[in-house]
């Protein structure tokens, strides 16, 4: 039986590397090069096209991803043991380097519009805390609301959660720590998928509940478990104040434009397909998205350096590349203040799936964003108020930078995993996009969508990118995810953590 011939994808005609798509064994012939391997090089993993000198760099991308540190012959695997990082310089930067997308007729989703006129894609009661000492509390209210059947006359609800976290308390009164917590609850209270809310506090806190912004057209009940009486009482004060709103809840959905999507751009447990499958067919959508007048976020700043010089030459203004060079700039210090270093960024399961280096990482992720002008930079769960592409500053940890985004605005979505991330994100729907057609069929409850099939020759980038954002505008409309089918969502809210504990 003749065995079926090796895939290899070749990025860039001037790449000293291409990416094998199956195993290549010990002398087998690398395709379409002349070249044998030779050593095992693994699915997902690079081969080398040439020769490159010690110390010289390697090319992926058409761009550096870091230099080898022994010699490598053509055929050789390129990895961990052959391949290292040397941390890059600011590069100067010409600006405007985004394409501009010609404007098309917006398509509509099936929205829920708030009194204020916001547009929601689900339809969330939520119980803020903010304070941890307040997180039992607010699970036990959520979980008596779930047992007591009240939720089932109310089918245009899709649910209620507690959003609880580990501070609130034991830090500073004043200062960044304390205004990013502050900043992150705010911007979650005042989401359009919360409905109605509860926010609960202890009572004795340094996070007190007047000092949070909360909003004025949704309905609030705000309340602490010293004034209510204690744990028992605050449970039956809060499952009541649930009763006593859902009725208001009861909504329709209505036609609305896909210029009210807002769509948060995510990778998690990356490997080697993910630059070349899933991140450039959501950038496709991404792209597509704004045509038609509506955001994409791209976040995770450590995951965008060594790649930053190609998002900032899209910057739509010299202010708002600036903007964002200043966000790495302040990673690279906080870093090295923590004895750290950026490349410390790739994670075991990344290396194993076949990426190396931060830099190639980061290459991969920035695929994601699509090819559109870069029209604005925001701090950790700002408010997202530009339309197009917005860039967030966030850490690179799936929940953090999700809560970041959510915190912003984003009503969608979209995160792409190779090694198989499980991810939920109340009260907002997360679609799972695997990278890799095999972690797809092996994890098939939990991916919402196959991107494999770029790799395996079935689909272009371009018709994948317009089935993700088909699929983006029916989740939107209330289909249900995979994550939400499985009960994701309750405990992946994570606020980014910063200043001292006391």
């Amino acid at each position: 039986m003749t065995p079926e011939p090796t895939r290899l994808v070749r990025l860039r005609a001037d790449d000293s590397v291409a990416v094998t798509l199956d195993p290549l064994p010990a002398g087998t012939p690398v395709p379409g090069t002349g070249l044998v391997s030779r050593q095992l090089v693994p699915a997902g993993h690079k081969v080398a096209l040439s020769a490159v000198g010690a110390g010289a760099p390697v090319l992926k991308y058409g761009q550096v991803i870091g230099h080898a540190t022994t010699p490598i012959e053509p055929g050789d695997h390129v990895h961990l043991h052959n391949l290292g990082y040397h941390d890059t310089v600011d590069q100067d930067v010409a600006i405007g380097g985004g394409v501009v997308p010609e404007p098309v007729p917006a398509a509509t989703f099936q929205g829920i519009v708030r009194a204020d006129g916001r547009v929601a894609t689900r339809n969330y009661v939520g119980i803020i805390t903010s304070v941890n000492c307040s997180a039992t509390v607010a699970k036990l209210i959520a979980d008596q609301v779930r047992m007591s059947g009240r939720l089932a006359a109310h089918p245009s609800v899709d649910g209620i959660v507690a959003i609880t976290h580990g501070s609130g308390c034991g830090l500073a009164s004043d200062g960044e720590g304390l205004d990013l917590l502050k900043r992150t609850l705010s911007g979650y209270a005042d989401h359009p998928n919360f409905g109605a809310l509860i926010v609960l506090g202890l009572g004795c806190e340094v996070n007190q509940i007047a000092e949070l912004e909360l909003p004025e057209h949704t309905p609030v009940v705000g309340m602490t478990i010293q004034e209510a009486g204690g744990t028992a009482a605050a449970v039956r004060a809060g499952v009541q104040a649930v009763a006593d709103v859902l009725d208001r809840l009861d909504v329709q959905r209505q036609p609305v434009p896909v210029s009210e999507l807002v769509l948060g751009l995510k990778c998690g447990g990356s490997d080697g397909y993910s630059g070349i499958t899933a991140n450039p067919a959501l950038g496709v959508a991404a792209d597509l998205l704004i045509a038609q007048g509506g955001t994409a976020v791209l976040c995770e700043t450590p995951e965008i350096y060594g790649a930053e010089h190609l998002l900032a030459a899209r910057a739509e203004s010299r202010e708002v590349a600036d903007a964002l060079l200043a966000r790495i700039a302040w990673w690279r210090e906080y870093t090295a203040k923590h004895g750290g270093s950026l490349d410390n960024n790739p994670s075991p399961g990344n290396k194993e799936g076949g990426i190396t280096t931060i830099l190639e990482k980061s290459l991969g992720a920035v695929a994601k964003s699509g090819s559109t002008p870069l029209r604005a930079v925001r701090r950790f769960a700002e408010r997202i108020d530009s339309r197009g592409l917005v860039f967030m500053d966030t850490p690179g940890y799936d929940p953090v930078s999700v809560t970041g985004m959510v915190a912003g605005g984003a009503n969608v979505v979209c995160f792409t995993t190779g090694r198989g991330s499980v991810y939920g994100c109340k009260p907002v729907p997360s679609l799972k996009l695997a990278t890799n057609t095999a972690v797809y069929q092996r994890m098939t409850e939990d991916m919402d969508l196959n991107c494999g099939v770029v790799a395996d020759g079935e689909m272009s980038l371009d018709e994948l990118g317009r089935r993700i954002l088909d699929i983006v505008v029916a989740t939107a409309s209330g289909q249900q995810t995979a994550s939400e089918a499985l009960g994701f969502g309750d405990e992946e809210f994570a606020p980014w953590q910063l200043g001292a504990v006391m």
